[in-house]
């Protein structure tokens, strides 16, 4: 008779790198909107603690709560894929009959760097601040303002 108590392939303990971008993702709107963790759970039913799980990639986003956090921070669900790191969407897929690669066109890499400026808290209250001009006019003002001050080539490569 086989060993009932054979060795178990272990699940990995490190969140995937999938989990954690999406929940950076989720960090990212938050922010942007400046709304707290806490704000965030009770629209969704949850405590901060568990909408902190989410956003450090601990525990995994289920369809259904993607699809609930993505009305409640009035994003399409593809904004939690947008910017994947270069060679995320290459890798192999896990499913239940071992590991697999997937059947999607290969996506354009976005630029290295990009995303560690848009999550910088200068960005962040640039952005709120931006936001907050209530004339459009003057809002559109001070975007061309901005961006006559800035180089013509500039990269995402300042400090």
């Amino acid at each position: 008779m086989a060993d009932e108590t054979a060795e178990k392939p272990e699940r990995e303990s490190r969140p995937s790198p999938i989990d954690i971008h999406v929940g950076s993702r989720v960090r990212l709107r938050r922010t942007l909107l400046g709304m707290s963790q806490e704000r965030l759970g009770d629209a969704l039913g949850l405590t901060f603690q568990q909408v902190q799980k989410y956003e450090r990639g601990v525990n995994r986003v289920g369809a259904s709560r993607l699809f609930d956090i993505s009305r409640v921070l009035d994003v399409p669900i593809s904004y939690f894929f947008d910017d994947m790191p270069e060679g995320m969407s290459e890798s192999p897929v896990s499913g239940p009959r071992g590991r697999m690669h997937g059947f999607a066109e290969a996506q354009e890499p976005f630029a290295a760097g990009v995303d560690d400026h848009l999550t910088k808290r200068e960005t962040l209250e640039l952005v709120r601040a931006y936001y907050r001009i209530t004339d459009p006019a003057m809002r559109k003002r001070m975007f061309d303002l901005m961006k006559s001050l800035a180089p013509t080539d500039a990269t995402f490569d300042a400090h």
